[in-house]
């Protein structure tokens, strides 16, 4: 019911195209968040109190639905059985309709192993890095465990918190961000698009980008209040997308940023890297910084245009490789059904 940058929608199209299944969407809509397509939006009153939305919602996935996947351990039916998710999944299980998950990233991301093993973290921040979350994450962990159903994740870190799931990567739409490139040849032409700046590492990086660009070595751009549907002509008015210095990994403004032809910066963790690999079979072409080194890795490739074009199509082809739904309806393959076309 969350449809996290309207990821839900993206696998479920992923999946009809790929496995001949129909499928659809629920999502709760967030007042004054981002709004993406889902086929039903639901008010958060109507979600959260109204009992006969809820029965009837219930009731409509019981009869017409074999397969229900869950994300970010949101109770799908609102406070139906008293907003108790795994009682919620027991209930639509009885109705003959298979269940799994999908985890998103905080609702499983636990914040002391991430502060242990990152330096960079986010969860150094005491207003990010809560008790309540730390014990809302534990709870969504064990209420997997417990299920014992199949779980998927959204991005490979979130493997090292959930160990027994399956990567099931992001999926963007190519031909949307694979559009023509406008300017260029002066200076690299570099951007930072924080969805949140606290969680991306935006003042970890903002002061050596404005160095470069009075120097006149780049053109720096920190892009914010751009609606989703303006980003694809900001990619394509962008050599270097810097991504994020905290977390640890990518996710789905990466992989935008890649499909556009961008080459993207970031900072990704070793592990996280060899877990790309050995799921893809090709490397990620993200470019290696931290907010120490990010300075002279964008000199080194505003010095080096040949080397940006050859990162710009290896992140093109590694979206197309991994990001534009084939690999993720494959995986979810793995637990739902094929269409009658497809034997």
């Amino acid at each position: 019911p969350v449809n996290y940058s309207g990821q839900a929608r993206a696998w479920a199209s992923a999946v009809a195209e790929h496995l001949g299944v129909g499928a659809s969407t629920m999502a709760l809509a967030v007042p004054g968040g981002f709004r993406f397509d889902a086929d039903l939006i639901v008010p958060p009153a109507v979600f959260q109190v109204d009992h006969d939305w809820q029965r009837r919602q219930f009731e409509a996935v019981a009869v017409g639905a074999t397969h229900l996947l869950i994300e970010a351990e949101e109770p799908p039916f609102g406070r139906l059985l008293g907003r108790d998710l795994l009682r919620q999944v027991e209930a639509i299980r009885q109705r003959g309709v298979d269940v799994a998950f999908i985890a998103h990233g905080t609702d499983v991301r636990s914040p002391a192993r991430h502060v242990e093993n990152e330096p960079w973290s986010h969860f150094h921040d005491s207003r990010i890095y809560t008790r309540r979350l730390e014990r809302l994450t534990a709870m969504n962990r064990a209420d997997l465990v417990e299920s014992g159903l199949p779980v998927f994740v959204s991005t490979p870190d979130l493997l090292l918190d959930v160990p027994s799931a399956t990567w099931c990567p992001v999926v963007v739409d190519v031909d949307r961000w694979n559009t023509p490139r406008v300017g260029g040849g002066g200076p690299l032409r570099v951007a930072h698009a924080p969805s949140v700046t606290a969680v991306k590492g935006t003042e970890l990086i903002t002061q050596q980008m404005e160095r470069l660009d009075k120097a006149g070595e780049i053109i720096w751009r920190l892009v914010q209040g751009v609606a989703s549907s303006d980003m694809p002509m900001v990619f394509a008015a962008t050599d270097v997308l810097l991504d994020q210095f905290r977390i640890g990994s990518y996710g789905v403004a990466a992989v935008e940023a890649m499909a556009a032809g961008c080459v993207v910066v970031g900072h990704v963790r070793p592990e996280i890297r060899e877990l790309v690999a050995e799921a893809t079979g090709v490397e990620l072409p993200l470019v290696e910084a931290t907010p120490d080194t990010l300075e002279s890795v964008i000199h080194e490739l505003a010095s080096d245009p040949a080397r940006v074009e050859r990162i710009r199509e290896d992140g093109r082809q590694f979206v197309e490789t991994v990001h534009d739904g084939r690999m993720s309806a494959a995986i979810l393959g793995r637990w739902l059904p094929r269409g009658p076309e497809d034997g």
